[in-house]
């Protein structure tokens, strides 16, 4: 059911935006996976047996996207995920990367949880678990042709209320998808936007506000 054609990896090094430059560049990165769409051309009723398949795939990606930023797993800030479905399928085919995409980069970065749990539809309980990536990672997908690119929405790890993490990274895959593929995204970043001052939440009063110790 998995077949791969391409892995695409982009990693960014930010140092200002028009203001002063940073004592350390914000990196940005993001990978993807061509894979073939098992359910193109058709509509399939039970799509599950491709989410179970897929926990594998968001394991492998997200370790070589933290091997590709080349930072221990404690320098990165915010997630994000998406996919982006070829033309012959349909949009909850991009839907299935919820669970194996999300919980591969949360369980990478010490969460403590139980993904089975959320994978059968159940709630996940509030524990105030210590560990870390304690929000769910934000996302997106679309359906669109070869080259398409998209707009991988990103929010802190541990609360997602924090402001000056809120961002976005472009995505696209040249020639991918076809019509018949998916791309899947994962995506990471190790700190705020450059030069970040609209207030809120600040991220060193994170364990305060979850009530972790």
């Amino acid at each position: 059911m998995i077949q791969i054609r391409r892995v695409f990896t982009h990693v960014e090094e930010i140092r200002h935006e028009f203001g002063p430059e940073t004592g350390a560049p914000l990196l940005r990165g993001a990978i993807g996976a061509v894979l073939t769409n098992p359910y193109a051309g058709r509509y399939e009723a039970d799509i599950l047996p491709m989410m179970d398949a897929l926990q594998d795939v968001g394991l492998d990606m997200a370790q070589r996207l933290l091997a590709a930023m080349a930072v221990p797993a404690e320098r990165i800030a915010t997630y994000g995920k998406g996919a982006i479905v070829g033309a012959a399928g349909e949009l909850e085919h991009g839907a299935l990367w919820h669970v194996p995409g999300g919980y591969a980069m949360r369980e990478l970065l010490g969460w403590k949880g139980d993904r089975n749990a959320y994978a059968k539809g159940q709630a996940e309980e509030k524990t105030g678990q210590p560990g870390n990536a304690l929000s769910i990672v934000p996302s997106t997908k679309k359906v669109g042709g070869p080259g398409a690119a998209l707009d991988v929405p990103l929010t802190h790890i541990n609360a997602s209320y924090v402001r000056s993490h809120f961002d976005a990274i472009e995505v696209r895959v040249p020639g991918a998808p076809r019509a018949d593929e998916i791309v899947f995204i994962l995506a990471m970043t190790t700190g705020a936007r450059i030069h970040a001052r609209v207030g809120g939440l600040k991220a060193e009063d994170i364990r305060q506000w979850n009530g972790l110790r």
